[in-house]
């Protein structure tokens, strides 16, 4: 058997089809399919039960896979190895961001990284936290910026910075003169939120659980809405559509959050206490060896200016 070949199954285990698996990995599906009908051959067991919609793993190959993830785990690890044996800092570091993060803290942060490691170039994937999460057990990232909470993934995680929510309300709306606003009020009012596969609509629904609840008022009315980026939810805001929960950090900064608009279209205003929010961190698989890679990323991200945010000093914490 072959590394190469203990990539397809994982790969096929993850998209549970052989198409999509081999665009996954820049192959062809026959040769893909030729490599794992070798591989079954070879170890004279099923890995796949093949259907005519979906592939489903069996249970002797369920087992296969998990040990050709550690395998693939291993072989980064070897590599990571010899590549601090030269410099931690130097070549290009492939970082993830979670699309409500990376717009407002990218700017900051690459700068700061051009400024305390040049060598270090940062190689720069935006996506959901599910699909982050696999490109780090993959190998196919070396960190990644989220917010928690997200499944156990056997992943060592820093915590970076807390981050409060705030209200954005369209300009001339009854709320723009209150102070703070109670999560529990936002079930009243028209509301946009991300789509699925955001963690921060979840995030945002654990701030008021009854806003799905409430879909709909009282005359069939739809009372909630999606949208494709808080930038396009902004948007929907400013027209008048509803109002919308954004981190912080989204917030123009040239905004004072003490009577805060946004080009006159927008107000913001804070959540009374306890004000919710989310951790940001920085996560990275165990196997990786870059430590100094990690704490640059670290020093890079407390350095950003990032206004409402509490930065955080905690230890690594290994899920």
């Amino acid at each position: 058997m072959t590394l190469t070949e203990l990539k397809y199954i994982v790969a096929v285990a993850r998209e549970r089809h052989f198409g999509r698996a081999a665009e996954a990995c820049f192959v062809s599906q026959p040769t893909l399919s030729v490599a794992i009908k070798k591989l079954e051959d070879e170890l004279t067991v099923q890995i796949f039960e093949r259907g005519t919609s979906e592939v489903s793993v069996t249970p002797v190959g369920g087992q296969i896979v998990a040990q050709a993830q550690r395998v693939l785990e291993q072989t980064l690890a070897i590599k990571e190895i010899a590549k601090q044996g030269k410099d931690p800092l130097l070549g290009p570091l492939r970082l993830g961001v979670i699309y409500t993060i990376g717009p407002y803290l990218l700017p900051s942060l690459v700068k700061n990284m051009i400024e305390l490691v040049p060598q270090m170039p940062l190689m720069l994937q935006e996506n959901y936290t599910l699909k982050l999460l696999e490109l780090l057990k993959q190998g196919e990232l070396d960190v990644a910026i989220m917010a928690l909470p997200f499944a156990e993934t056997g992943l060592a995680v820093r915590p970076l910075y807390d981050e409060p929510f705030v209200v954005a309300v369209p300009r001339g709306h009854a709320w723009e003169q209150r102070q703070s606003i109670v999560a529990d009020d936002l079930k009243k009012e028209t509301m946009l939120l991300l789509g699925n596969g955001h963690c921060f609509r979840d995030q945002v629904l654990g701030v008021c659980p009854e806003l799905m609840r409430f879909s709909q008022n009282a005359d069939g009315i739809q009372k909630t809405f999606e949208g494709s980026s808080l930038e396009t939810i902004r948007h929907m805001v400013a027209s008048g559509v509803g109002i919308t929960v954004l981190p912080r950090t989204s917030i123009p900064q040239h905004s004072e959050m003490e009577r805060n608009t946004d080009s006159n279209m927008l107000s913001y205003v804070p959540f009374s206490k306890p004000v919710p929010d989310r951790r940001v961190v920085l996560a990275w698989r165990k196997s990786f060896t870059r430590s100094e890679a990690i704490e640059a990323v670290v020093t890079a991200v407390g350095r950003c200016r990032l206004p409402g945010v509490e930065m955080l000093d905690l230890p690594v914490v290994v899920d």
